[in-house]
Parts: C-alpha cells; structure tokens; sequence
C-alpha cells in the first residue's frame, strides 16, 4: 500500500504495477511518512481485468474503489491514466468547493488563473513559470473556497504533452520528469516535478488577482487583451467541473471572481514574454 498526500486530498493506492509505483515516488517521493499518515479520501488501484490481456497487447484499468470510469488503456500508459483519475476522482466527488479546470500560478501571494482548452499551452506555461520563481498551485485544477474567493495549493505534477516535453527539456536540462507514454488518448504525455515538497508546504491558499486565458501560437508575437466581464464569468461556468451542483455558491464564487481580478486574453509565442506580462501586471 502508498499513500500520498496532495495538499487538498490524500490518496491510497492499492494496488499499481512496479513501474508506476517509480513514476509516484518520482513525483511524491519527497514526502516524509508522517505528511502521509491519516485516513485517505480515495483509494485507487490499476488493475488487469482479464488474465489474457496480462500476456497480450496487455492492458490496464483504473479503479476508484471498485468503480472504474475509464476503458482500459494499454499498459504502458499507467502513469497518465492514474494521473487523470486522480483528477476525476477530485471533480466527482468534491462538492464542498468550486473547481475549475485551469493551471493556477502564484507569486508574492498573487495568484493567477489560466483556464484553457485543451491545446491551449496552458501546462507549458504553468511548467516554465513554475520552474522561473513561480509556485505552482495546479496544472489541471483551481481549488476555489467559495466564502473567502481563495485559491488552495495542490502538490501534483505538470502534465506535458506532444512538443511541450522536449520544450521544457530545453529550457529546463535538469528538470525530474516520468518517462514518456506514448500515443495516449492525448498524444505523447510526461509528467513534470514542479517542486519540491517542503516548499510546497510553505503555501497557504491565496487570493485570485488576474484571470488569463492564454492561447500559444508559434512565433506570434504577444498580444494581450481585455476580457469582458460577462464573456469571463460563462467561459469559467464552462470549465467548472461542478458549478451547477454548488448553485448559489458557485454563482457568488464566479461573481467575486469576475469582478475583483484583471482579466485577459494572451496570445503568445514567447513563453518570457507572457511571464514579464504576468508580472508586471499581477506582481510588481
């Protein structure tokens, strides 16, 4: 049995294969037994469901307790499917707080919000602040309190895909990624270290002061732009996982978020030159 602890959520897992189990100390390892102890809020396991696909194009499912959400994919992409279950396992069953699908950055107690699209460039952009001086909150989801209109940190790793792994490679010659899983539901797909466990622990949940939503483009030149009010609070209902279960709250929660921080649109090419943006704008 592991268990590992993400800030928000605990996780137990039961049962994963050797590999994966090197891919979670990778990322995790850092965590000192006693920040792991206590009762999990999940136990998940990766398990091989038929005794024929252990030896033949071999295939695994995740499982949430016994309950398994996903089809089984090919073995060798253990690490993503259970990076992805954590996930679902979060927005299934977290109905006491607004989560939004967006990386979330923070730096001098300002965070800022990129909710995206798949394709966006949003978890490279998370990837390059965070290994530039910025703290990493999430790469996949902002934790919202929906009274205070603060955002929660969550110890979970950068997930990379396609040309962003061998981006970061570039910029970043010494940073702890997994292997790479080849030809997933989302392309090739590695899983950065962000940082390290013991300055994670120094985070506390902050306020949001900007919301931007990027999109990358090669060799576009930067170009910022202001969001409307309106356009801002339906794109952030679009990519919360659980704003209509939350009703009022959820609405009171977008409400303060819309109108209390600096929203934008970012085209980009040049990772620095959305970083300087950033600071200059929500930082400095």
């Amino acid at each position: 049995m592991l268990l590992i602890n993400s800030g928000q959520y605990r996780f137990r897992f039961d049962s994963v294969p050797g590999f994966v189990r090197d891919a979670l100390h990778l990322m995790y390892g850092d965590q000192p037994e006693e920040d792991r102890s206590g009762p999990a809020d999940f136990r998940v396991s990766l398990r091989t469901d038929s005794w024929v696909r252990r030896f033949v194009h071999p295939q695994i499912t995740f499982y949430s307790d016994q309950h398994a959400p996903f089809k089984p994919v090919s073995r060798s992409q253990g690490v993503p499917i259970l990076e992805w279950g954590m996930n679902w396992c979060i927005a299934a069953h977290d109905y006491t707080r607004l989560l939004i699908h967006a990386a979330v950055v923070e730096k001098g107690g300002q965070a800022v919000i990129f909710p995206a699209v798949p394709g966006a460039g949003k978890s490279t952009l998370a990837a390059y602040l965070a290994l530039s001086g910025w703290n990493l909150y999430s790469d996949e989801m902002a934790v919202i309190d929906c009274a205070t209109g603060t955002v929660s940190p969550l110890y979970r790793p950068v997930c990379l895909k396609n040309e962003s792994i061998d981006l970061v490679k570039r910029w970043f010659p010494d940073a702890v990624m997994t292997k790479v899983a080849k030809d997933t539901r989302k392309g090739d797909i590695a899983h950065l270290k962000a940082m390290e466990w013991r300055r994670f622990k120094s985070l506390e949940a902050v306020s949001v002061r900007g919301i931007v939503f990027p999109k990358y483009q090669k060799d576009a030149r930067l170009l910022v732009r202001e969001t409307d009010g309106l356009a801002t609070f339906r794109q952030l209902c679009t990519h919360a996982f659980n704003y209509n279960i939350l009703g009022q709250d959820a609405f009171r929660a977008m409400a303060q978020l819309t109108e209390n921080t600096g929203r934008y649109s970012v085209l980009y090419g040049n990772v620095k030159e959305v970083e300087e943006f950033l600071t200059a704008e929500f930082v400095a």
